[in-house]
């Protein structure tokens, strides 16, 4: 075993782009939904904005892309426990209308996390991602093999927390030490401090340049790259300039038999074909499936579908 449990190989790199056959590009512009998360539900959207249900609370908060007409009366809005109020640029704040606490328990499928409002808009969970927590829970069972996951931008490690249930042994890396705190109080929360994690505080393009360099090698990626960010110690994260070095750095990381890999992205400027293209890459020589599209959350009562990012995704076919 290699440092931290990741698996160590004496053998060369992952193989050359011409060492087997290049992955096929099923699927464009998919849409995942989700509906059956009884702690959550999109109650309306609209106007800029949108209306959820977390757990016992009612939140609104802006969205840009919800340029369409709300359905809810405004009455049902105006009842909302809080709400984020935009103020200059990207700048704001959420109000509270009504008494709660600072932070409080969601549960998803046997866990138990914590929401909080924070600063950016967002109460740290990210309910459209739980589809792709399924489809990674189901690829780790049916691997039948030990598995090592690399667990990149994991922020409040719901991602991670699955994986390792799922029988998986995972590396959580994320840049904020807050982060890592939520995701770790996140773990005592379910109970599941037993688990096979390795927590780290690192910027992701260093730590997988010194993993290959250690000869360190993993059989799942999922990352969760922003838009801009910084690491723990002012490295410059750009979304369109770092993310192609960290999947060049990613392919040398690669065990022999790599099962899955899933990236997706907020708030680009960018298509899901991006993503598919940077797969194709990444994956060259390993065959297998790519599926690339477009995240949504249904909204209750309704038809509507709101775009909550875009995704891609390789899967060995195991």
């Amino acid at each position: 075993m290699g440092e931290g449990g990741s698996s160590r190989r004496s053998k060369a790199p992952s193989p050359a782009p011409d060492a087997g056959p290049n992955p096929s590009v099923s699927a464009y512009a998919s849409l995942v939904t989700e509906s059956d998360w009884p702690d959550y539900a999109l109650l309306d959207s609209g106007d800029g904005a949108k209306l959820e249900r977390f757990g016992p609370y009612t939140l609104a908060r802006p969205d840009q892309q919800a340029i369409w007409k709300r359905r809810l009366p405004i009455e049902r809005w105006e009842v909302a426990d809080a709400v984020f109020e935009k103020g200059s640029g990207d700048a704001g704040a959420w109000v509270k209308r009504r008494a709660m606490p600072d932070r409080w328990p969601l549960r998803y499928e046997g866990l138990t996390v914590w929401a909080r409002l924070t600063g950016f808009r967002h109460t740290g969970l990210f309910p459209e991602q739980a589809p792709h927590w399924r489809w990674m829970v189901r690829e780790i069972q049916r691997a039948g093999r030990p598995i090592q996951l690399l667990d990149l931008f994991a922020y409040t490690g719901v991602r991670t927390l699955l994986a390792a249930r799922a029988g998986a042994r995972v590396t959580y890396l994320d840049a904020s030490r807050p982060a890592i705190g939520w995701a770790r109080e996140n773990q005592a929360a379910s109970g599941l401090d037993d688990l096979p994690i390795r927590w780290l505080l690192d910027d992701a393009i260093k730590f997988v340049r010194r993993e290959a360099r250690r000869g360190n090698h993993y059989d799942a990626l999922a990352m969760d790259p922003p838009v801009f960010g910084r690491g723990p110690s002012g490295e410059v994260w750009r979304f369109y300039e770092s993310l192609p070095i960290l999947l060049d750095l990613c392919r040398q990381v690669l065990s022999e038999r790599p099962l899955f890999v899933l990236i997706n992205a907020y708030a680009v400027e960018a298509s899901s074909t991006t993503l598919a293209n940077l797969l194709v890459d990444l994956m060259a020589g390993h065959g297998g499936r790519i599926e690339a599209g477009e995240l949504g959350l249904p909204q209750s009562g309704s038809d509507r579908i709101l775009p909550a990012g875009i995704f891609g995704k390789w899967s060995s076919g195991e």
